[in-house]
């Protein structure tokens, strides 16, 4: 991750095995995210969704901090305009199902820490699994802006903490450190930030392990079950597990358990 700064900020990829990581790399700026940035991690994603060798997402930061949000001088034109930095076609950091843009289907996991502001949070919480440095301090602090948060803050830290604890956070823009947010199952592990991204990693890592269609379609129909209800998830039981079962990875499950050895899966 030798990337030289680029004045608007990058989002630096590496290739670890099964395993894109995903860098922030705009630190001068406490990764304040510009137009740019944004672009490039709509393509990141769309990169992981779309390349068959690649099984599991880890988002991270350069620097101290994750990022401060967003870089309003270079965004506001953008939000008066109407128009989102992301193009039309890619795989949507912030996973709303809005029209024009694809849902990730693969497992994403963050590493926040330090300044994990606005942006910061949406973005962590449209992923999968966060892991938070202790050092880290959270603020969706839009309304002191004279704007709302409209990355999936109103919707997801709801459907996590409650409302009243949701609006606590969202009304007041105040600021609130890792042992909160796990509390609000913000996010799911705290570590120290020497262990952050290796944490994170070893998580991505453990997925990566496991039958990569099985991965999908379990977190697909979790994601479902959160934003279709049970009942629709359940509906699809019998469907999948017909199509998972007729599938390599699945004899292989078998093999290995027969033979008491790791599976190899391939994603087949």
């Amino acid at each position: 991750m030798t990337a030289p700064h680029h004045p608007d900020g990058s989002i630096d990829c590496e290739v670890r095995g099964e395993v894109l990581l995903i860098g922030i790399n705009r630190p001068a700026k406490r990764n304040g995210f510009t137009p740019r940035m944004f672009r490039e991690l709509g393509e990141a994603y769309t990169r992981l969704d779309d390349d068959p060798a690649l099984r599991v997402g880890v988002l991270h930061a350069l620097g101290e901090h994750f990022t401060a949000g967003l870089d309003l001088p270079t965004i506001a034109p953008l939000m008066k305009a109407g128009r989102k930095a992301v193009p039309l076609g890619l795989v949507d950091p912030l996973n709303l199902g809005m029209e024009g843009y694809r849902r990730r289907t693969k497992p994403m996991v963050v590493a926040v820490q330090g300044i994990t502001y606005t942006l910061g949070i949406e973005l962590m919480l449209a992923a999968d699994i966060v892991v938070a440095a202790d050092n880290c301090r959270f603020s969706q602090l839009e309304v002191r802006r004279g704007i709302m948060a409209t990355g999936g803050a109103t919707l997801r830290m709801a459907e996590r903490a409650g409302l009243g604890n949701a609006l606590l956070h969202l009304l007041t823009g105040d600021e609130f450190d890792s042992a909160e947010a796990l509390r609000l199952n913000f996010v799911q592990k705290v570590v120290p930030a020497p262990e952050l991204l290796p944490q994170a990693l070893r998580i991505a890592q453990a997925i990566a392990a496991q039958a990569p269609l099985a991965v999908v379609a379990t977190r697909l129909n979790a994601l479902k079950a959160v934003e279709h209800g049970p009942t629709v998830a359940m509906h699809e039981f019998i469907a999948t597990q017909q199509r998972l079962s007729q599938s390599d990875d699945a004899a292989e499950g078998v093999r290995s358990f027969v033979e008491k050895r790791p599976a190899r899966f391939t994603g087949r």
